[in-house]
């Protein structure tokens, strides 16, 4: 993208009268070293530089992939020149600070604080009592050496606000890095809820310190849900897998969404998943509710269209042969604190009883 960004911007009679040439390429490959050295050497290193490297690194990324979509576009329409010689380098020039812009929003959208996505859904087998129990829920909150302990402290007085009854976090809590995340725990603890926090585990939960990192749930007092249910209340039950690799049985004999779900007693389920894999298999068992994450809704255009080739259920609300799928577009980032079009979110989710 370096190379190709750099070889049309020399191609811009505006900058050429204005840039040598040579100036132009050399910047390109000084920015390209940076963002290698962010990207590839980040994760043995901590400290404020190791963190500014990493955030211009991966944000520098996506001004790239913005630009090369832009740039991609005139080319395709010009024929890369041949059609419309005389004005495919202003287009270029155009291009490029549509590149710019495009990046200006994206940095915008992703530091601006997650809104609040509510949904009400009524929930086969739940009881009277439990009617109207409130469930906030985030996903994806990727803490590391990007998001800290002040923007957690911000999203839990979020939560806070919302009154609720549970929590859920639907995985990818921790970045995976190898920074400790010990700081993070007196936060942690200020997340509570009368019905309790459950948790489940995403695919970064299998990075850098897990072990180090899983500890601190149950120091916070997370409940865990590793492949295997908890009836919270007479009647609620809560089921949660770890991180699934697959989106169809392993065919072993040990299927984690099956065994999360087995042996139950009856009432209302409520299914958590980082990904939203499986769930025809929820459906069948029963799931009268399902929550999943991890597709950030693909977080920067276009990455949304390769998202949605793997994932079907890519954000929003679902409905699954009477079963109810949320997919929450993530909290927080992964990689760049970019986002385009759609803001991170929490999930506010009022349960309604079939017997009201």
């Amino acid at each position: 993208m370096h190379i190709y960004v750099f070889w049309r911007a020399c191609t811009v009679p505006y900058l050429t009268r204005r840039i040598p040439r040579k100036f132009i390429i050399g910047s390109g490959f000084l920015l390209w070293a940076i963002f290698f050295f962010g990207r590839f050497f980040r994760h043995d290193i901590t400290g404020t530089p190791a963190m500014l490297l990493e955030l211009f690194g991966m944000n520098w990324m996506i001004v790239m992939l913005l630009t090369t979509v832009a740039l991609c576009a005139v080319d395709v329409i010009t024929c890369f020149g041949f059609i419309l010689p005389r004005l495919a380098p202003t287009l270029r020039g155009m291009a490029l600070i549509t590149g710019v812009i495009l990046s200006a929003l994206a940095l915008v959208q992703g530091l601006r604080a997650p809104v609040v996505s509510s949904y009400d859904v009524h929930l086969s087998g739940l009881s009277g009592e439990m009617d109207d129990t409130v469930i906030v829920a985030m996903s994806d909150l990727h803490l590391g050496s990007l998001i800290g302990e002040r923007w957690l402290a911000a999203r839990i007085e979020q939560v806070r606000e919302q009154k609720p009854d549970i929590v859920f976090l639907l995985g990818d809590i921790f970045e995976g890095h190898s920074r400790s995340n010990d700081t993070f725990l007196p936060v942690m603890k200020k997340l509570t809820a009368p019905l309790g926090v459950w948790a489940v585990y995403g695919n970064h939960e299998r990075y850098g310190r897990r072990e180090t990192d899983r500890s601190l749930f149950k120091e916070a007092g997370f409940h865990e849900l590793r492949n295997r249910w908890v009836e919270v209340r007479p009647g609620f039950v809560v089921a949660g897998v770890d991180n699934l690799r697959s989106d169809r049985p392993t065919g072993d004999g040990d299927d984690p969404v099956s065994k999360a779900l087995s042996g139950r007693p009856p009432g209302a389920t409520i299914f958590l998943s980082h990904k939203p894999w499986r769930y025809e298999t929820a459906q069948e068992a029963g799931v009268g509710l399902m929550l999943s994450g991890h597709t950030h809704a693909g977080q920067v255009w276009p990455f949304g269209y390769l998202v949605k080739k793997e994932y079907p259920l890519f954000a929003g609300q679902y409905e699954v042969n009477g079963m109810t799928v949320i997919v929450c577009r993530g909290t927080g980032t992964w990689g760049p604190r970019m986002r385009l079009w759609r803001p991170g979110e929490i999930l506010r989710i009022t349960l309604h009883s079939d017997e009201t």
